[in-house]
C-alpha cells in the first residue's frame, strides 16, 4: 500500500491541511489540499494547497513571497487531517498580513460576546499582494 492511499480524502477530494510553526507550534492557518497538492508539497518540501475559491493550486507565497518551507508532515490517527510543520517566511502566514489566521478571540464586550482582534498587522496587506 502507497502512503498516498492511507490518506482520507473527503467527498470532494480533499482534506484539511494544518500549517504549524515547526519551532514555536502557532498554528498559522488551515487550507485544503487534493492529491496533487499534497504529493506537490512532499517533493518540492514547499507548502502548496488547492483554493476551492480558484479551483486551482496555490503555492503559498506565489504572490506574497511568504512561502512555507515544509519540516515534517503528520497524518492524524483517522487519517483525514494534514499537519505540516513549517517555517514560515517572512513571518506572515495570513492575508491580512498578520502573522496567524487565528488572530480573533472570542471575548465579552458590552454588547455580549464578539470577536476582538488580538493579533497585530505586520505588513499592510495592500503592499503584500498587487
Amino acid at each position: 500500500m502507497s502512503w498516498l492511499s492511507e490518506v482520507q480524502f473527503d467527498a470532494q477530494g480533499l482534506i484539511p491541511a494544518i500549517a504549524q510553526d515547526w519551532q514555536s507550534g502557532q498554528v498559522l492557518m488551515v487550507a485544503w489540499m487534493n492529491t496533487d497538492a499534497l504529493k506537490h508539497t512532499v517533493n518540492s518540501r514547499k507548502a502548496t494547497y488547492w483554493s476551492r475559491s480558484r479551483q486551482k493550486l496555490w503555492h503559498k507565497g506565489e504572490e506574497s513571497g511568504h512561502e512555507q518551507i515544509v519540516h515534517d508532515i503528520r497524518l492524524d490517527c483517522d487519517a483525514d487531517v494534514i499537519l505540516l510543520k513549517v517555517e514560515q517566511k517572512g513571518g506572515i502566514a495570513c492575508h491580512t498580513g498578520r502573522e496567524s489566521c487565528f488572530y480573533q478571540q472570542l471575548t465579552e464586550g458590552p454588547e455580549g460576546l464578539q470577536w476582538q482582534p488580538v493579533e497585530p498587522i505586520l505588513k499592510d496587506p495592500t503592499e503584500i499582494y498587487r
